[in-house]
This record gives C-alpha cells, structure tokens and sequence, in this order.
C-alpha cells in the first residue's frame, strides 16, 4: 500500500495522528518515519510538522532513525527490575550481539528499552513488535527470538 493511500484511510482530523504515524512507520522497511512521513502527517491532519516532530520524539514507539525489522523492548520499570529484567537484558544483548539502542548486522532486530509494558503479573516482561512475552528467562528469551528468526 502506498503512503498517500496509508494516509488517505485517516479523517483529517489531529486525533488520528498516533495511528497514522504507526501506520506510516510499518510501512518503511526500516521501522522508522521519515521527514517526508511528518510532513505528510502534520499536512493530512492540520497540525504543523514541529508539533508531529514533538509528538515522534515523546512517544517511545516512533523512532526517526532506521531500526531493524523487529523491535525488541525491554520493561525497565521497578517491578520488572526486581524480577530479573536485567538478566534477561543481559541474554538479548548476549543473543543479538548489541547493545541498547543498536540494530543487529542482519538488519533483523533493534534493542530498546521502554517504561511498563502492564503486564507486572508476568514480571520481568519484553515486547517484541506487538508481542509481550513474560515470565522471561535466558532460555524464554532465546526461543523467542529463535521464533522471530524463523519467520523471516
């Protein structure tokens, strides 16, 4: 689908921005939203583009640089801290060869870390794209990327 019919879908109407935005940045391979993205956005829904930047840059889920193919975020709040997130933060970073912030050299994952996910009874918690994957351990961890890399 092209962006000017993702864009075409929306009311012309500031409340649909998030959902926009979310649909214009799945629609780059890079999982990331281009200036054209935002001009594009702010000019559909009648805000100016420092505002649409503004919005990109406060939300965690939007990204202006290229990311890879999936998103893996890690829970860093409190309750996932004391649960065992770190050890878990420890096998991504060992599995995926990067750090917080990087993309691995396939292109395939970046590693993030996000606020609460709400999910706390499933403590310590990741999300990948849309998934929450919980009660993690080193081996939880690696069969779930192990899934996302044979969906390639």
């Amino acid at each position: 689908m092209t962006k000017d019919a993702i864009v075409g879908r929306y009311p012309r109407s500031p409340e649909v921005l998030l959902s926009l935005l979310h649909d214009l940045q799945k629609a780059n391979r890079e999982n990331y939203l281009t200036p054209e993205d935002l001009a594009r956005a702010a000019s559909h829904v009648g805000l100016t583009p420092t505002e649409v930047r503004d919005a990109v840059t406060f939300y965690s889920m939007f990204s202006l640089r290229p990311r890879g193919r999936h998103i893996v975020r890690v829970c860093e709040s409190p309750n996932c801290h004391l649960a065992g997130a770190w050890s878990a933060l420890a096998e991504l970073r060992r599995a995926l060869g990067v750090d917080v912030g990087e993309t691995t050299a396939d292109g395939l994952f970046t590693l993030e870390l996000t606020s609460c996910l709400g999910a706390c009874a499933v403590a310590p918690v990741m999300m990948v794209d849309d998934e929450v994957v919980g009660n993690l351990t080193p081996e939880r961890v690696r069969e779930t990327l192990d899934r996302y890399r044979e969906a390639k």
